[in-house]
């Protein structure tokens, strides 16, 4: 019996070639499936928080020098306001007295690495360390561990959280950024930050911008009479019964989900909830 034929080739032929391309692809989707599945879950940090009520935090990245915290702190007080600052721990080691000043007027001090370096160029090893020697120099200064770390430049990376994490703390971003540092005017600064702000927001400025006092009684002053409340970073995310979603936003499973006691806790052991 004489086969048939398609453009040359048997119809056997044809039907093995078909048959093996579908075999193939479908090898190819099980490994896509695959590596899907295997491949690492992206790690954020909590750059605002889910709320109800108008609730954000102020948050001051210290690094440099320490012209502006006397002023700064002036204000808080000034508006009844306790904020966090982040702080270097080379920082604390040239300014123990202004790290000491901070924690006595009721704001928080955490860590912002100990040299300031981008995080995500560092071994995990070199990670644990930046973080573990800034606690302890903030500790030696101001008796309290810190639980909140916030990477310098904002750079982090999966194998950054997780450090973090192991090491009981929370790595903390911001959803409005008054872009301090570039010198903008105190208006300038101003309008930024009141059109950003929404309830769970955090905050960033820094401490040693030149405009920043300038600006500040008066983002402080609106948001009141706005309604929010100004609370420090420990007491706006939650520790536990909440997810995370892509945007690095904590969202409550429920909502008698509340957030963390007024206090950080020196030796605090809850670790943060896996995401």
């Amino acid at each position: 019996m004489k086969a048939f034929t398609i453009k040359g080739k048997t119809l056997l032929t044809v039907l093995f070639t078909a048959l093996a391309a579908v075999l193939v692809t479908a090898v190819c989707v099980r490994n896509a499936q695959a590596a899907a599945v295997s491949a690492p879950k992206q790690e954020l940090p909590i750059y605002s928080v889910q709320k109800k009520d108008k609730t954000v935090s102020i948050t001051f990245d210290v690094a440099w020098d320490d012209a502006e915290t006397k002023p700064l702190l002036d204000i808080l007080d000034q508006y009844d306001v306790k904020a966090t600052f982040f702080v270097v721990g080379a920082w604390v080691d040239k300014y123990p007295d202004s790290t000491k000043a901070l924690a006595d007027a009721g704001h928080e001090v955490c860590n912002h690495s100990d040299t300031h370096p981008h995080m995500p160029r560092l071994s995990q090893s070199e990670i644990e360390n930046q973080i573990t020697e800034c606690n302890r120099k903030i500790e030696a200064v101001t008796g309290i561990r810190p639980i909140l770390f916030r990477p310098p430049y904002g750079d982090y990376s999966s194998e950054v959280v997780r450090t973090a994490e192991k090491l009981q703390m929370y790595s903390i971003q911001w959803n409005v950024d008054s872009l301090d540092w570039k010198n903008p005017t105190p208006e300038q600064i101003k309008n930024r930050v009141l059109s950003g702000i929404k309830p769970g927001s955090i905050v960033l400025f820094h401490d040693g911008a030149k405009n920043t006092p300038a600006a500040l009684p008066g983002i402080l002053q609106t948001l009141k009479s706005q309604g929010y409340s100004i609370v420090p970073v420990s007491q706006l995310i939650y520790r536990s019964g909440y997810t995370m979603d892509s945007a690095g936003t904590q969202i409550p499973d429920s909502p008698s989900s509340s957030a963390v006691s007024s206090q950080l806790f020196p030796g605090e052991s809850k670790a943060p909830k896996g995401k």
